[in-house]
């Protein structure tokens, strides 16, 4: 009998259109012939399924939904929503408690990873080189005068919980530091702002599945906007080069700590890292636990690089998560 399975989209931040996309690209990605697939939007509005044509209320006391008369229970959820509640852990603990197994990090590792200060400062204690950074939060105080003194110029800020370089800006002058910080804080209630650091920029996807750890290849990402920003991820204002054009011992050293993260958060599914090399030595930008997955996101880029079929990794993915929980 067929899988069913809910590809989970929407979210409450503004990656929700993000989220829409990558929910395309897994439905286009997962084998239709082995699981029956359906499209879960969660927003702060509706929780509803997609069945054809329309569309169902889920029932939250078991994640479930009916359509003419015939009730659906949904095996397994892979979770695509970009930011709260499916990146951070809430939506996670739910499913944890209705004994669903899904895609990706647990409670601790989503919400662990979800807030980039964090995690920075979590794994920098294993040895991981990054920018040096402050966390500001809303309702204390702060001094860009210091702010500057300590991380010098030019720096980024950025929402501490936000993705996809939402309200993201790269400062050049110290006048126009509280703008930035001003228009991060109007998307979440924690801003980082951390050194800039010159070179380049790779990213490396790694999973655990059926057959062990996978490290994928890494994609260098160039862009001749300022920094990679949503235009760059987006609206094609990137050249994005898989396999990165580095030497093979880097790349090699990437990869190793990046499923040097994957175990040391204990993550589940696929997960991003991303980085810049600086010299010979790599920065620890970022750990993403929610991937983007359109067409041209970076992981089917580098699944394709590594010879692998999407297909046959989502299917790995799923039975082994699913035979963890329910075997």
């Amino acid at each position: 009998m067929k899988k069913n399975i809910a590809i989970i989209w929407g979210g409450y931040s503004s990656e929700k259109e993000v989220s829409e996309r990558s929910a395309r690209g897994i439905y286009s990605f997962i084998d239709k012939s082995r699981y029956n697939l359906y499209k879960v939007k969660i927003d702060k509005e509706v929780w509803e399924a997609e069945c054809g044509n329309e569309t169902f209320p889920i029932d939250k006391n078991d994640f479930s939904f009916t359509a003419n008369g015939t009730k659906t229970a949904f095996d397994f959820a892979y979770i695509t929503i970009h930011g709260t509640p499916g990146e951070d852990g809430v939506l996670q603990g739910y499913l944890d408690m209705l004994n669903i197994p899904y895609s990706n990090c647990g409670v601790l590792a989503s919400a662990l990873t979800f807030s980039k200060f964090t995690c920075n400062h979590f794994l920098k204690s294993f040895g991981f080189n990054m920018a040096e950074s402050v966390i500001l939060r809303s309702r204390e105080s702060h001094n860009t005068e210091s702010i500057v003194h300590q991380l010098g110029l030019p720096l980024f800020v950025k929402p501490n919980i936000g993705g996809s370089s939402f309200a993201t800006t790269k400062v050049k002058e110290a006048s126009l530091l509280q703008q930035a910080i001003e228009k991060a804080f109007d998307e979440a209630s924690e801003v980082m702002v951390e050194s800039f650091i010159a070179g380049t920029e790779v990213t490396c996807g790694c999973y655990r599945a059926g057959k062990g750890f996978q490290q994928l290849p890494l994609t260098e990402v160039v862009t001749r906007n300022e920094f990679f920003d949503y235009n760059a991820k987006y609206k094609g204002e990137v050249e994005e080069i898989t396999p990165a054009r580095i030497p093979d011992d880097m790349a090699a050293q990437i990869q190793e700590q990046t499923e040097r993260i994957y175990r040391l958060i204990g993550a589940k599914g696929i997960i991003r890292a991303d980085y810049i090399i600086s010299g010979s030595i790599p920065f620890l930008l970022e750990v993403n636990t929610t991937p983007g997955m359109t067409e041209t996101s970076f992981i089917p880029q580098q699944v394709r690089a590594a010879g692998l079929d999407i297909s046959d990794v989502m299917t790995d993915i799923i039975e082994y998560e699913y035979n963890r929980l329910k075997k």
